[in-house]
């Protein structure tokens, strides 16, 4: 009996267990899932907490409900992976699982301790967050008796999760304090180490114009070293200060502990791979998925959406020996949310940035990229249902998991 390990029953762990205990015969293989919560969180969906379109029983579930039969749950934390003797231990019992093929998809997770002032005795209080769910609750409480100011949403460091939602978390701010009557006393400024809104050019200028539009400051390669809690203000290694009376922050995401306690991460305790195979280059029985894994590409559910679609058959193909097929070209897809009901698309990959377009069928859409549509929004917002009943249980879309250039305009097009 081959044994294969999955550590983090995220959205890319469970997608995966989903996918291969079809492909895999039950009679030649034990599969064991890992993860040390019992709950599964809609993460896209903790941007909406704060402005009240999501409440908390929207984004969670238990993670139990999204296991096939046949695949063993364990519910504990890791403390260390021994990938030179093909094993895991686990902090619960300090039990030990051998393996014949490992699939690490622990995630990444928000760090504000690594920035000092974050954690002082301002936070959840005049600093919050929305990467967690109790964060994103706290702030939509926060935000309900808050009459204005300077609301300042700092990016710490890159990579981050879903690089667009501090983007649209300020578009969604901008509607709501509008709603509310009171975005003429809402002064809102966006601080990011990136040199523009955005990483890709094209994309880069559409967002950019979006936010000048709504009166959404942006101050680029600003490299945060600290807050000042009691001064109210954030400090960059220059010393260039920006003051806040709200500062919304999305603190250095990092890998899970367990990684570096293991040896196996960069100093962010992400793990490099193969960017089209996923496989470890120093052990050829290891890969990482999801968010966990070292790429360049955006930490985002659409990613691991297509990389565990690429990947499962290609799984399948390797341990019958065949070599494994560079087959992920990053592929990610991406609703951003835009305010007063609308929403844009954009889709791209490790070589083509976002273009304009019509998505997914070429020229009839109907999903418009790169422009803003009340059906992009919508469409974000269906998302979800399609997320809890489709993408986990590993079930087939008709988005293919390569991208392509059809429906797209290239910058000499348009």
């Amino acid at each position: 009996m081959k044994k294969l390990v999955v550590l983090g029953a995220g959205t890319a762990g469970t997608m995966v267990v989903n996918r291969l205990r079809k492909l895999l015969d039950a009679n030649e293989w034990q599969v064991t899932i890992v993860d040390q919560d019992e709950t599964h969180y809609y993460q896209p969906g903790f941007l909406f907490l704060p402005f009240g379109t999501y409440q908390g029983k929207d984004v969670i579930k238990p993670k139990r409900d999204f296991i096939p039969s046949g695949v063993e749950l364990i519910v504990s934390p890791i403390d260390v992976i021994d990938a030179e003797n093909n094993s895991v231990t686990l902090v619960k019992d300090q039990r030990v699982l051998t393996y014949d093929f490992l699939v690490i998809a622990t995630g990444a997770q928000i760090r504000p301790d690594q920035t000092p002032g974050l954690l002082e005795h301002e936070w959840h209080k005049t600093i919050h967050d929305f990467y967690t769910f109790d964060g994103a609750l706290t702030l939509a409480r926060h935000l309900e008796q808050w009459q204005g100011g300077r609301l300042v949403v700092n990016v710490v460091e890159n990579p981050i999760k879903c690089p667009v939602a501090p983007l649209e978390f300020l578009m969604l701010a901008d509607f709501y304090f509008q709603d509310r009557g009171i975005r003429d006393r809402v002064e809102l400024v966006y601080t990011t180490p990136l040199p523009g809104a955005f990483t890709k050019p094209v994309c880069n200028r559409e967002l950019s114009g979006m936010l000048q539009a709504k009166g959404i400051q942006v101050v680029p390669e600003f490299q945060i070293e600290r807050v000042d809690p009691d001064a109210k203000k954030i400090v960059a290694y220059d010393e260039t200060a920006i003051g806040y009376d709200l500062l919304v922050t999305v603190p250095m995401n990092m890998g899970d502990e367990c990684i570096a306690r293991s040896g196996l991460g960069d100093e962010s305790n992400f793990i490099p791979v193969d960017k089209h195979t996923f496989v470890s280059p120093k052990h050829a029985n290891i890969f990482v998925l999801g968010d966990a894994a070292a790429l360049p590409t955006s930490k985002a559910g659409s990613v691991a959406h297509f990389a565990v679609e690429c990947f499962a058959e290609n799984f399948v193909r390797y341990i019958q020996g065949s070599e494994l097929d560079p087959s992920f070209d990053g592929h990610t897809n991406c609703f951003i949310e835009s305010g007063f009901g609308k929403g844009l698309l954009i889709d791209f990959n490790y070589d083509t940035e976002p273009l304009p377009g019509r998505f997914p069928l070429p020229g009839i859409g109907p999903f418009a990229l790169l422009q803003e549509s009340r059906l992009n929004h919508l469409g974000k917002l269906a998302f979800r249902w399609m997320y809890w009943n489709i993408l986990l249980k590993g079930r087939n879309t008709l988005l293919p998991a390569r991208m392509s250039m059809a429906g797209k305009m290239t910058p000499h097009q348009n």
